[in-house]
């Protein structure tokens, strides 16, 4: 399996042993269900702004005055 060779300052492993020790892990798991999370973090953000601008423009319809004002037509403006 691969492996990676991370350096710290030592105040930085203080502190990441510390919390590694707060969840109950390893240093070593700590780390790697960190690096996981973050990705998963970021596919499911990807996938939420997604499913968003796919919505816009029902939600914008109706709650127009939700909308931004860069994105108003000339007549809500007026409104």
């Amino acid at each position: 399996m691969p492996s990676l060779n991370v350096s710290f300052t030592d105040e930085e492993l203080e502190g990441v042993r510390a919390a590694a020790a707060a969840e109950g892990k390893s240093l070593k798991q700590y780390l790697h269900d960190l690096g996981v999370r973050e990705m998963q973090r970021k596919q499911f953000v990807a996938g939420a702004a997604a499913w968003a601008d796919r919505l816009r423009a029902e939600f914008d319809t109706a709650f127009p005055d939700e909308m931004p004002p860069g994105r108003r037509g000339k007549g809500a403006a007026a409104a």
